[in-house]
């Protein structure tokens, strides 16, 4: 029987870094540790190792396709299949209150559309049973938008791809010819491109568990609390350890009959459809 592989994206440090080490204490198998930059992913690495834990090392950069396919290939050279993969790798500029259009498509193409990509080659990798996280946040939650056409668009019981796609590019349309609308959002539009790239990600993994559902793959999305390493500027209150928790739950405790789910911090299985809900990201000033 082929040993168990899992792999963790952008986890040279915070919360990715803590998954790793979740795992190299829980799960029975291979751990991959894959970071954009090389030299903090081999010295992630070695503080692993002086906890007397063994992960692996790939360098692999979530927001280039062909990188995404060079680690695909040498998965399914070396080990044949996945069974953990847990989309962490993520980016926010902090300062940037209201980005620019190319600050906030930066976001988008690392936040989600790297996603896209990571189904096309790594997905078919995927063995029985495995398990595919998506770290979202408090900002992927539909009630952060107020804008009636995206909504109307979102909630579609048939979404696809293209439906999400269509969304992106119409809030990246509003910045490229001037037309952007605070009120389209909760919170004046505080780090909208935030707000935008995170639900595309939640609904993303909505569409991609029904593309699965004929397979026992389970594929979750999750909200894993505001890290004192995040957009909480300062004011974050979860230490990364507590919050990979849920996350290692997910993939190593949680029903296999979970899928497509929408996961708070507390285990709490949110609506991701209660648009009135108090579910979005607060900014503090």
């Amino acid at each position: 029987m082929a040993e168990k592989i899992a792999a963790v994206t952008g986890a040279n440090k915070g919360l990715g870094f803590s998954i790793v080490k979740g795992l190299c204490e829980r799960f029975n198998g291979i751990v991959y540790l894959t970071s954009r930059n090389e030299k903090r992913g081999l010295e992630a690495v070695k503080k692993l190792n002086a906890l007397g834990l063994k992960p692996q090392f790939y360098s692999l950069d979530v927001s280039d396709k062909s990188s995404i396919k060079k680690f695909a290939d040498y998965i399914k050279t070396k080990h044949g299949g996945l069974d953990v993969l847990v989309n962490n790798a993520g980016m926010l500029e902090l300062e940037k209150v209201y980005p620019t259009y190319e600050e906030a498509k930066r976001n988008i193409d690392v936040n989600y559309r790297s996603l896209l990509d990571i189904e096309e080659f790594l997905y078919p990798l995927l063995r029985d049973g495995a398990r595919v996280i998506n770290v979202s946040s408090a900002c992927g939650h539909l009630s952060n938008l107020k804008n009636k056409k995206w909504l109307d668009v979102l909630t579609k019981q048939d979404l696809k791809t293209e439906d999400i796609n269509y969304f992106v590019n119409n809030y990246l349309e509003s910045l490229k010819n001037g037309t952007f609308k605070k009120e389209d959002f909760a919170d004046d539009g505080k780090h909208a491109e935030h707000r935008i790239s995170k639900i595309a990600l939640t609904a993303l993994t909505m569409v991609q568990q029904r593309k699965y559902n004929d397979r026992n793959i389970s594929i979750n999305a999750v909200h894993p609390g505001y890290l004192k390493t995040d957009m909480a500027q300062g004011g974050g209150e979860t230490d990364p350890d507590d919050a990979a928790e849920i996350i290692l739950y997910l993939i190593l405790e949680a029903s296999p009959n979970l899928k497509g789910v929408f996961m708070w911090h507390n285990k709490k299985l949110v609506d991701w459809y209660d648009v009135e809900g108090d579910y979005y990201y607060k900014h503090k000033d």
